[in-house]
């Protein structure tokens, strides 16, 4: 770039369609339909497309972080999905450096397995070496604070509350540098000294050249993790700039 700054992930005219097999959709109870339900014993398949990202256009750079705010519904969870890879985009286009790392409150742990050997296949799977893992498996654990309040660390992850998973989520996912991290309410669980954790964790992501993406519905998370905020209203972007003034912006449009 002219400027110096290296682009990591664009996103040019995209689209994100959702298609709702089987749900009812209009003319699903017409009398023509009911009449073939009753001659052939068949209920009808019926598709309902949910446009859930409209045309949205950014270029994120190395070094930033990058809140995404909007009521619910507005298309935050499903753009950062698409960045990621995990939803297919209807029409557009999406480039990325490298492998995007998405981490939500639901992402998978192995219920039935202990939180240390989650941390252990959790960094495997992210393409550390055994060495790594057993280099960093004992700091994941004191990051996430799961053994505060006992050796929770060899206990299986059900007897986990929430908050105690999504902890060790972005622990694990925290432990490694990526190019390009996307972060689902992730900040928005845990006590306050793990949110500060959590926050001066994103601020040295971005120091080792990584773009981190932060979806809230806490502002003060955002206001103090991300010096850029995207608002996303009904899959449209509504504002794109400092994350003090588009959030003020926002903060108008739902006093109203």
């Amino acid at each position: 770039m002219a400027d110096g700054r290296v682009p990591t992930v664009i996103v040019d005219d995209v689209h994100v369609v959702y298609r709702v097999h089987g749900a009812r959709g209009k003319g699903a109870s017409s009398p023509v339909a009911s009449l073939k339900r009753m001659v052939t014993g068949k209920r009808l398949a019926s598709v309902v497309e949910v446009h859930a990202v409209k045309g949205v256009s950014f270029i994120a750079y190395r070094g930033e972080a990058i809140g995404l705010i909007g009521s619910n519904g507005s298309g935050k969870s499903t753009l950062l999905r698409a960045i990621a890879g995990v939803l297919p985009i209807e029409r557009g286009t999406l480039y990325t450096m490298g492998q995007p790392s998405l981490l939500g409150v639901n992402a998978a742990l192995m219920n039935d397995l202990p939180g240390e050997r989650n941390v252990a296949l959790g960094c495997l799977a992210m393409g550390m070496t055994p060495a790594e893992v057993k280099e960093k498996t004992a700091g994941i654990i004191e990051f996430s604070g799961i053994n505060e309040r006992g050796e929770f660390s060899s206990m299986p992850m059900r007897t986990y509350s929430s908050g105690m998973a999504a902890r060790l989520r972005f622990s694990i996912a925290a432990a490694k540098k990526h190019d390009v991290l996307l972060i689902d309410e992730a900040l928005a669980t845990g006590d306050a000294r793990f949110r500060r954790r959590s926050e001066q964790r994103v601020r040295e992501l971005r120091s080792e050249a990584g773009t981190v993406f932060l979806v809230s519905h806490t502002n003060q998370s955002i206001r103090d993790t991300c010096e850029r905020t995207i608002w996303l209203e009904s899959g449209v972007i509504r504002a794109d700039g400092p994350t003090d003034d588009v959030i003020k912006e926002y903060e108008r449009f739902m006093s109203k």
